[in-house]
């Protein structure tokens, strides 16, 4: 446990949001909020001044936009930083982009005038400010440009169907975990299927920029769509994906049912599926995350069959649900995020 509350610099041009977060934040006894900031120069003075654990940044300022405050933050004084993101693709893009910079996650701005829903978002907050103040942070270095050219670019879609599948899960740290493993596969691997935690606004987006990086073909997936070879699926950010076999096929299914680990979607839906239609044709995938989501779904798909593999402690941002998988014995393998690729191209080919 720690001994001294958490303390949180809040940042955001609003000053009604500003008081909105400080109060949520300030409920709970294991948050300290030491003072609040209306644009990043006046934050950068902060920051030196009151030393804060954890910093909730605006993706959208005035006098400095976030993600130049954060790259230069993340460069100079890396910390974890949470981000506050507004539920459009121009903030959809911009949050995605501090991900990739360094940011351990995000939330979208609360919705003042729902008052009935701030308590649920409080609650989301305030989890995530304090798996925050747990992440491993690492220095900012700008990557080489890592999308798609056509020189690089794969052959045409080819249709084949898949008989072997890959089953990815994440949370916390999960989008560039994500992007790390898609950007190693080859373009003819079989298919993939993922369960991100994830805002419903943020799927699509989010699905659209890993297609960027991937030599894959990367989609968000629509209910009853054929799994195909070369392909990833990635679960909307409101509906549950499962596997379902059909003759010698795989599809997508899309549910609405209830929440699953207080997750929509829920990987241990997906996995439970890929277990109960797959076997030993499969593989689970379970990377950097809060909670234990995926923990006994994995251990389902390795009692099944399935060879596993978990995201180790040292290069995990939050090694939650990896680190539950492992102490549930589900983890046939513990490798850094490096390896990943390799070794589940390895995998499940063999």
């Amino acid at each position: 446990m720690r001994a001294t509350p958490i303390r949180v610099l809040v940042v955001d041009d609003s000053a009604l949001v500003r008081k909105v977060m400080s109060q949520m934040l300030s409920s709970d006894p294991g948050i300290e909020v030491v003072g609040t900031a209306h644009d990043p120069l006046m934050a950068r003075d902060m920051i030196k001044q009151l030393n804060p654990d954890v910093l909730t940044l605006d993706v959208e300022m005035p006098r400095m936009d976030g993600v130049t405050f954060l790259s230069n933050l993340m460069r100079l004084r890396p910390m974890p930083v949470v981000m506050v993101s507004s539920l459009t693709e121009k903030g959809a893009d911009i949050t995605f982009q501090a991900l990739e910079i360094g940011a351990v996650d995000f939330v979208t701005k609360p919705k003042i005038d729902l008052s009935h829903h701030l308590e649920d978002y409080a609650t989301e907050i305030v989890a995530k400010v304090k798996a925050a103040a747990k992440a491993r942070v690492r220095p900012y270095t700008p990557k080489a440009d890592s999308l798609k050219s056509a020189a690089t670019a794969p052959p045409a879609a080819r249709l084949d169907l898949t008989h072997k599948l890959i089953a990815i899960g994440a949370s916390t740290g999960g989008t560039e975990a994500i992007r790390e493993v898609l950007e190693h596969m080859a373009h003819d691997s079989p298919a993939i299927v993922i369960t991100q935690h994830i805002p419903e606004a943020f799927s699509a987006p989010f699905a659209a920029r890993m297609d960027k990086s991937s030599p894959m073909r990367v989609c968000q997936a629509e209910d009853g769509q054929p799994i195909l070879q070369g392909h990833a699926y990635i679960a909307p950010g409101h509906r549950h994906l499962t596997v379902e076999r059909s003759g010698a096929r795989y599809r997508c299914r899309l549910h609405d049912t209830a929440p699953v680990n207080r997750h929509r979607p829920s990987v241990d839906v997906l996995f439970d599926s890929v277990a109960s239609n797959l076997g030993a044709n499969a593989l689970g995938v379970l990377l950097t995350g809060m909670g234990a989501d995926g923990a006994k779904g994995m251990l389902n798909m390795k009692n099944a069959g399935a060879k596993t593999i978990c995201q180790d402690e040292a290069s995990s941002v939050v090694w939650g649900m990896p680190g539950e998988a492992v102490k549930l014995g589900a983890a046939d393998h513990v490798v850094p995020l490096d390896k990943v690729a390799e070794l589940a191209s390895r995998l499940i080919r063999s």
